[in-house]
């Protein structure tokens, strides 16, 4: 070997040396917890609320009744009715007349159709709302615990039980 490699050799082993007397021992140990706390949070979502409600709707007639035939029977009943009757008893008979023409008017003109009701029907009807959902959600632990007589707080992601597990890690102190 060289020189020059012997010099580096010795400078590394030099500077080496502080890393290996610094040492830092670990160990696991447990602590007794003393309090378990969880941090909730509370979080709002939006969500949809909907229900039916059932309405009444009228139904479309399909074919209307027509008053034509009505009009034509109820003038040509009234000019039979004022030829049949005589004296006071014509505007009787008149009356009779335009009654009787507007029945049968219809009848022809409406061939027997019923007289339209009005018909509903029952139609479902979906309403939604937008309403916000509060919810609490634990995100976390804070977990006081006892170890030698001291007293340590922690956030954990799960309570722990009655004891706690830890690593303990011990190195000299380097006061020289």
């Amino acid at each position: 070997m060289n020189l020059h490699t012997k010099m580096m050799m010795t400078v590394l082993g030099v500077c080496a040396l502080p890393l290996a007397q610094a040492q830092v021992a670990e160990f696991e140990d447990y602590g007794n917890v003393v309090r378990v706390k969880p941090r909730v949070e509370q979080i709002r979502e939006p969500r949809q609320e909907c229900r039916t409600e059932y309405v009444q709707v009228p139904v479309a007639q399909q074919q209307q009744r027509g008053s034509g035939g009505a009009i034509l029977g109820a003038i040509a009943g009234g000019l039979l009715g004022n030829q049949v009757g005589g004296g006071s008893g014509r505007a009787a008979a008149t009356a009779v007349g335009v009654v009787a023409g507007t029945m049968v008017g219809d009848k022809v003109q409406n061939d027997g159709r019923p007289v339209p009701q009005a018909e509903y029907q029952e139609q479902a009807v979906r309403q939604c709302r937008t309403v916000e959902a509060i919810e609490s959600r634990t995100n976390g632990y804070e977990v006081t615990y006892d170890y030698r007589g001291r007293s340590y707080t922690t956030v954990m992601p799960r309570d722990p039980g009655n004891r706690v597990r830890l690593r303990v890690s011990v190195e000299p102190e380097m006061n020289q």
